[in-house]
């Protein structure tokens, strides 16, 4: 939490620095809601974005943990690369875009986790006092990142009257910052939106692709999008590299890249940001920038969990093995999302459309209040500005009931 000073206090720090909340309220909420669990009381606590077995043991994937066994120690106790290893990055790219064109215009840097791809985003695409274009509900952290580097985060309204993407709302913030900026990074957190669990479906997709196309015209356009969750999307749903192909060429593609949720290794820090062109020249000048960037912030990642992310996505039968591992969690999740949507509805709740990822919100007029009544009921849901983030990631079925109860009986009207 902020700390306040005292008159006359010797300020070492950085004035900018020296009010800054100590810890990240999402993690406050959990470890409030661990401790009183521990007393002995019942908990639901649908906080923290990590999946959970049902009875409340973190989900792995154990052939992972085979992998980085199979790391000999010399090689992992080594320096990796700066942008990391050519062998993860080829990997990465192969992993996001298979098959498609848009694989042999792309390079990649190695980061801790996606925040360290977003990061790097924020960086060196935006100048400092300019501001990252997103969506009005969106991951609280995307604030600190840019506030933590001098940069801004500016909004569009996500949802318009019919429940949908408002892509007009999105074109006329982005026409404005274009106007302001003479340049534009949108950041967008499709499939499976932390903290929505909102995913754009084709004519969503069609829809931005011809706003960003056309405010290319009036000055330099990127797109950064945050892929944390797209591997616990609904099954069937649109293929977002078709989608966004027609733009290489006329926007800048970035993609944040992470393992922390598809191999469920939150702790290893292993990610990459990946960008986009098909100007050789621009893309061995953003490699050779964003390599710097990667020295001048964090030197290089974690060497042992990249060369085990290289086996599980290159071997066919690690990856094989894995995804089995991946299907039986998805499915642990889908059971869940599909226990909340049906309590939902009977309840009277309103909420995005969800059809899979670790979140959805609840829209409320006032989060604090709705999240602070739900403590008092012994259920913990993170409050967000005219909603809740419920973590279905950390709820198993069983508990839905109670949370959709209590979630009715809190939101203000």
């Amino acid at each position: 939490m902020a700390t306040r000073l005292e008159p006359g206090t010797a300020l070492h720090l950085n004035p900018e620095c020296a009010d800054r909340p100590g810890d990240d309220p999402i993690f406050r909420l959990n470890a409030e809601a661990r401790a009183r669990a521990a007393q002995g009381e019942s908990i639901v606590n649908a906080t923290l974005g990590a999946l959970m077995e049902d009875d409340g043991t973190l989900a792995v994937l154990p052939e992972v943990f085979a992998a980085l066994e199979r790391v000999p120690p010399g090689q992992a106790a080594g320096y990796a690369p700066i942008a990391g290893p050519a062998g993860f990055l080829d990997a990465v790219i192969a992993d996001t875009y298979g098959d498609s064109p848009l694989a042999a215009q792309s390079i990649a840097v190695a980061t801790p986790g996606g925040s360290g791809a977003l990061q790097l985003g924020l960086v060196d695409f935006l100048r400092p006092g300019e501001a990252v274009l997103t969506t009005s509900f969106f991951w609280g952290p995307y604030r600190t990142l840019a506030e933590h580097t001098g940069r801004r985060v500016e909004t569009f309204e996500m949802f318009g009257s019919d429940g949908r993407l408002d892509v007009g709302a999105l074109a006329r913030a982005l026409d404005a910052q274009l106007g302001r900026q003479g340049r534009a990074l949108v950041l967008l957190n499709t499939p499976c939106h932390n903290p929505t669990g909102y995913s754009l479906d084709d004519a969503e997709w069609q829809a931005v692709r011809d706003v960003l196309e056309r405010a290319a015209e009036r000055g330099p356009v990127t797109l950064l999008l945050d892929l944390a969750y797209a591997r616990f999307g609904a099954t069937g749903g649109p293929d977002w590299v078709a989608c966004v192909a027609p733009l290489a060429g006329r926007v800048l593609l970035l993609v944040a890249w992470t393992a922390s949720k598809a191999f469920a290794q939150y702790g290893a820090r292993v990610g990459a940001l990946i960008a986009t062109t098909p100007d050789a020249g621009e893309r061995q000048r953003i490699a050779n920038a964003l390599g710097y960037a990667c020295r001048g912030t964090w030197s290089n990642c974690n060497h042992l969990g990249m060369l085990a992310v290289t086996e599980l996505l290159s071997d066919p039968g690690c990856r094989a093995r894995v995804d089995r591992q991946r299907e039986r969690l998805r499915q642990l999740l889908g059971e869940r999302v599909e226990a909340f949507v049906n309590a939902a509805a009977g309840a009277g709740l309103h909420h995005p459309r969800y059809e899979g990822g670790f979140f959805v919100t609840v829209f409320t007029a006032d989060g604090s209040a709705t999240a602070a009544r739900m403590r008092e009921l012994g259920v913990y849901v993170v409050p967000v500005n005219g909603a809740v983030r419920v973590a279905l990631c950390s709820t198993p079925a069983a508990h839905v009931p109670r949370l959709v109860d209590a979630l009715a009986e809190s939101v203000v009207a």
